[in-house]
């Protein structure tokens, strides 16, 4: 495996390489990752089932359109594949460290510029994924239909595949029989999202530069971004108000904003189970009271 990521590496760099050692990195609930070195050129490196190459090579295409808009740093994409035993995304090797108050504060301006770049459409040219769930981006018109259908009720079909019928699905789809309500003043732009951005994904280089990584990137409501940034923690106030001086917020930003982590919520059910049905049952709740549907 070692012998054929590295030649991999050196037809796409067009440079001689050929890893020495593959040290193991720490973090990330999904992947494997290593550094690959071959003297003093080190490579980013993941790991994952042989099947799962369609994730990487999604996540090649989304740091490619992230990096195309010269907003944020990332972690530049070098090539996929796989081989007998394993899938493998290899990437730009960065020094990275956690993000300092300075750095934060310019994180805010360049995530306001990188929702700048906007399309016609909300979606992607492709499907990718969300952790390890299939995040399935059809283009479209209206933003509210597309956040039911290829969000909502995805995850929804998924968690009664899991077992979790019951109340779930009867608020569920209460939920989603009401969402123009949520939208009834209020019409986004579809912006370039990075799609999973929570502190986990956001670190500094040596030169002070934030640097986002791990995307599941299509065009959507820019307050999706902001809501997950607030989902896990771990974003300062300065990080905040740095990006309402670039692109101020909208009114209803609370209420949607527990809509659009619900989503990511719902996923967390599907991939590591029960323990986030509770809090599933109590977004939707809260929301279906906000909009004044019993």
């Amino acid at each position: 495996m070692q012998d054929t990521i590295s030649r991999h590496i050196a037809i796409a760099t067009g440079q001689a390489f050929k890893a020495r050692s593959m040290q193991p990195l720490s973090g990330g609930d999904i992947n494997a990752a290593f550094r690959f070195q071959d003297g003093n050129t080190c490579y980013f490196v993941k790991l994952n089932r042989p099947e799962l190459a369609d994730m990487f090579a999604a996540e090649l295409t989304g740091l490619q359109e992230l990096a195309a808009t010269q907003t944020l740093r990332v972690p530049n994409p070098i090539v996929y594949g796989k081989t007998n035993s394993h899938a493998f995304l290899v990437l730009e090797y960065l020094e990275l460290s956690r993000i300092s108050a300075s750095s934060e504060r310019l994180l805010g301006q360049q995530l306001a510029q990188l929702h700048q770049f906007v399309q016609p459409y909300f979606g992607w040219h492709r499907d990718n994924t969300i952790g390890s769930t299939l995040q399935r981006n059809q283009k479209g018109k209206h933003w509210p239909n597309f956040w039911r259908d290829q969000r909502l009720d995805f995850q929804l079909q998924l968690a009664a595949k899991n077992g979790y019928g019951g109340r779930l699905q009867a608020l569920g789809e209460r939920l989603c029989d009401h969402l123009d309500l949520i939208f009834a003043d209020y019409t986004p732009t579809p912006s370039l999202l990075h799609g999973d951005l929570w502190a986990g994904n956001v670190a500094m280089d040596k030169q002070g530069n934030p640097v986002i990584f791990d995307p599941a990137c299509y065009y959507g409501d820019r307050e999706a971004d902001l809501a997950m940034t607030e989902l896990f923690g771990g974003f300062s106030r300065d990080f905040y108000a740095a990006y309402q001086t670039v692109w101020p917020l909208n009114e209803g930003y609370k209420l949607r904003k527990s809509l659009y982590n619900l989503y990511h919520v719902l996923n967390h059910l599907n991939l590591f189970g029960g323990g986030y049905l509770n809090q599933t049952e109590t977004i939707i709740a809260s929301l279906l009271s906000e909009i004044g549907v019993s």
